[in-house]
């Protein structure tokens, strides 16, 4: 399946300030409000259902032999249509 991006942001942030992000995140999945992402003219509004698919992912993407780039990935994913997503390998912990 074709993938289009709708919005795209990527740029070198301090901690602190990814943990605002994603706390914000958070609060407006607890609450059930969209999420609107924002930067310049760019904005989109989106509203995860009551349960999309979680994927976490931890990456190392570069030679086998040498020094790469480390990466931690958090998608919610759902099917415009569908109210409700099923599946999973499991519970997740994070520590």
């Amino acid at each position: 399946m074709p993938e289009e991006v709708l919005f795209k942001s990527e740029s070198s942030q301090p901690r602190a300030d990814i943990a605002s992000y994603l706390r914000t995140v958070a609060d407006r999945l607890e609450s059930g409000d969209a999420i609107t992402l924002k930067t310049g003219t760019d904005s989109i509004s989106l509203n995860p259902p009551a349960s999309p698919t979680f994927e976490v992912k931890a990456e190392r993407e570069g030679p086998t032999d040498g020094p790469g780039e480390l990466s931690v990935e958090f998608e919610l994913e759902w099917d415009e249509n569908a109210e409700t997503e099923d599946g999973g390998s499991g519970p997740l912990e994070i520590e």
